[in-house]
């Protein structure tokens, strides 16, 4: 039994869902966003709160990511979510040309990265980077492509990382 799937999603004010033909649609004050449903997954509306349902245990698996996808919708359209980056080494630096992102990582030439319509990219100081949006996957997926350009490295510490993150650092080699 699915123990995340068995629990209510509550609904702020202001969060409306819609569910036609297998599609849930949460729309809200910060935008609107939908997930397909399989069909052995059903939803219910209760008062101020959703619940997942499954046909059968053969569905046992999708319950709970179907609870937790929903509950992350409601999140994105109320609160939003957002990833902060940090760029260490000298001359690295980060720029914002209206959807591209220019990043000066030590290459030979900046990386260029347009930046997808759904998610807000910030500059800050040059080298603090902030992703936003209201769709956790893809804030997440921005985020994690802009750190693979130059992740940050172990022996000096440079690159691209999630503020927060710490870095294991290594001893280099010692001249005897």
């Amino acid at each position: 039994m699915s123990r995340i799937g068995l629990q209510p999603v509550q609904l702020p004010a202001g969060v409306k869902v819609a569910v036609q033909n297998g599609v849930v649609e949460v729309s809200g004050p910060k935008g609107s966003l939908a997930l397909r449903l399989s069909e052995g997954i059903t939803i219910e509306q209760v008062d101020q709160a959703l619940l997942v349902k499954r046909v059968d245990d053969k569905y046992r698996a999708e319950h709970g990511l179907v609870r937790s996808l929903i509950a992350n919708m409601v999140k994105g359209v109320t609160e939003g979510y957002s990833k902060d980056l940090v760029i260490n080494g000298v001359g690295f630096r980060a720029a914002l040309n209206g959807r591209m992102l220019s990043l000066s990582l030590g290459f030979a030439s900046p990386i260029e990265y347009s930046v997808p319509e759904t998610v807000t990219v910030a500059v800050n100081n040059n080298t603090e980077i902030t992703v936003s949006g209201i769709d956790k996957q893809q804030v997440g997926d921005v985020a994690a492509r802009i750190r693979s350009f130059y992740p940050a490295e172990p022996y000096k510490g440079k690159g691209v990382q999630y503020k927060g993150e710490r870095i294991r650092r290594k001893v280099g080699k010692t001249v005897a």
